[in-house]
Parts: C-alpha cells; sequence; structure tokens
C-alpha cells in the first residue's frame, strides 16, 4: 500500500478524516476499503461516511458495510448480535456514565472488564479490581471512546483465548482460514500476546 512501484499514489499525511477527505477530493476514488488498517481506518471510514464525505465524493464503501462497523464497534450492539444468534456472551452493560459502571458492581461482582468502544487496541479500557478502579478507569475509557461509551462486563481472568480468521462474502459463503490460540491466558491483551497457529490444545 505505500509502495510508489505499485500505488498510484502514496501520502504522508497526519489520519484524520479531513486530510483524507481531501486526498479523496483529489484522487477521485470509486472505492474505499476499511478492513485494512485496523482500528485506525475503521474510525476513519466512520467518521468520513457520518461527516457525508463519502457520499459528496460518490466513494463506495468495499468490503466491510457501514452497519458491520457499527455492529462490532459499539459494544452493546455487538452483545445484541451475539446474543440473536444464540452466542454466550460474559454478562455484561454497555454504559456512558461512571455511576452506571458502579451500579453494575453488585450484580457483576469485582473484578470487571472494561472495553471502550471504537478504541484502537483497547486503549482506555482495563481490569478493575475496585470501585476506585472501576471509576478511573471507567473515566478515561469514556473520554478515548468515539461514542462516549465503555462495556463493563464480568470477569473472564486466566481463561484461554482462542481466534478464528474466517473470510465471508455476501452470499453467506464462508472459509475458516485458520484458528489461533493465545499463548498467554486472558488478562494480556490480544495484540500484546504470543499467537501460536493452528491452536496447540483445543
Amino acid at each position: 500500500m505505500t509502495d510508489p512501484e505499485t500505488a498510484d499514489a502514496v501520502y504522508i499525511e497526519p489520519l484524520t478524516p479531513e486530510v483524507i477527505e481531501k486526498i479523496i477530493e483529489i484522487e477521485r476514488p470509486d472505492g474505499l476499503i476499511a478492513g485494512f488498517g485496523g482500528q485506525t481506518r475503521l474510525n476513519l471510514t466512520t467518521e468520513l461516511a457520518e461527516s457525508g464525505a463519502l457520499d459528496r465524493y460518490n466513494v463506495k464503501l468495499l468490503g466491510t458495510p457501514l452497519k458491520a462497523i457499527y455492529d462490532t464497534e459499539d459494544r452493546g450492539l455487538f452483545k445484541q448480535a451475539m446474543e440473536q444468534i444464540g452466542k454466550p456472551v460474559p454478562r455484561s452493560r454497555a454504559v456512558s456514565t461512571i455511576k452506571d459502571a458502579v451500579a453494575l458492581i453488585p450484580t457483576l461482582g469485582l473484578p470487571l472488564i472494561v472495553r471502550p468502544a471504537y478504541t484502537l487496541g483497547g486503549a482506555g479500557g482495563g481490569i478493575a479490581y475496585t470501585r476506585d478502579d472501576l471509576c478511573r478507569i471507567c473515566e478515561l475509557g469514556l473520554k478515548r471512546s468515539r461514542i462516549n461509551q465503555v462495556l463493563v462486563e464480568e470477569s473472564v481472568l486466566g481463561w484461554k483465548e482462542f481466534e478464528y480468521e474466517v473470510i465471508r462474502d455476501s452470499g453467506d459463503t464462508c472459509i475458516t482460514i485458520c484458528n489461533m490460540e493465545n499463548f498467554d491466558p486472558m488478562g494480556i491483551h490480544t495484540g500484546e500476546s504470543i499467537v501460536v497457529t493452528p491452536s496447540q490444545t483445543l
């Protein structure tokens, strides 16, 4: 993507919606792929769509649909989607205030996992072992979240973590590319854990 011999143009610019819109105005691409570039790309794509930039320049979103980005990045919507298809998820609730987060302690117990919506690599999240931890982590997570939302979730610390890489097309054809096992248990962020493929113990 950044090889001048392969790419038609390479830009070294700040990754902001305003700069990307100026590049779109210059280059006039037919489409944009949100799936390459991780969280930053997903956030930028969402912001460009919401600002109307994609419509203004008639840029089609290719690959991952906008609704899929919303459904996976909004912690509350993701939980609802999993429940609708019968997939078990840890007990949790998406909240927008520290007061609502603290109110979950009697129901979910401590420790609690805090997961901000729309954040890069879990930034702003953490593990709350005490009420004070929960208040501090939620305050940071709510500020970091693009939509001022965190998911407060019962602890799964120490569980094994497995991932599956799956490709799916619009006709619902699915291919599992590989499965992976995290060397470290839950509690170590996936991005900082050694990952072995294929899984060794499942």
